[in-house]
């Protein structure tokens, strides 16, 4: 019997929570890039000895990617900063924008996975993450004792 994990519960009222936000946010007449909330798109596959996560990131750099994990958590943060300049001939600034875009998600995953067998690829605006199952056949280790 295994028992329930209440950080389960937290996340998935978190994951209905960032729905709702993007849905109220999709519905207003405001264009997304005001710094309303936003989340990045992402699917997980199981395969036989690896979890394959795909983020859609179009438009951004791989220097604009935060990547990490811890146990069975998965962390994709995005953040960019534009700026667009007008200026006059002596170099005095009629108007000056700058924006600052970031975006993230974190995801659970089904079971702990080898964090230092992790890899990831960005191509084409795709992220995709490749997490190895973590060998449970292993049963336990030996531990030294000094």
């Amino acid at each position: 019997m295994s028992r329930r994990n209440p950080f389960d519960e937290i996340e998935r009222m978190f994951e209905r929570m960032n729905r709702q936000f993007n849905e109220l946010s999709e519905g207003s007449q405001l264009p997304a890039t005001t710094g309303g909330p936003q989340s990045v798109s992402m699917d997980v596959a199981e395969q036989d000895d690896e979890y394959v996560v795909t983020a859609d990131l179009p438009g951004y750099e791989k220097a604009d990617i935060d990547l990490s994990i811890s146990e069975r958590t998965l962390r994709v943060g995005v953040d960019r900063e534009e700026s667009t300049d007008e200026s006059n001939e002596e170099g005095t600034y009629i108007r000056r924008e700058r924006r600052r875009q970031s975006v993230s998600r974190t995801i659970t995953l089904p079971e702990e996975v080898e964090e230092d067998e992790a890899s990831a690829a960005y191509n084409n605006g795709v992220l995709t993450v490749t997490l190895p199952k973590r060998d449970r056949s292993s049963g336990s280790r030996s531990i030294d004792i000094s």
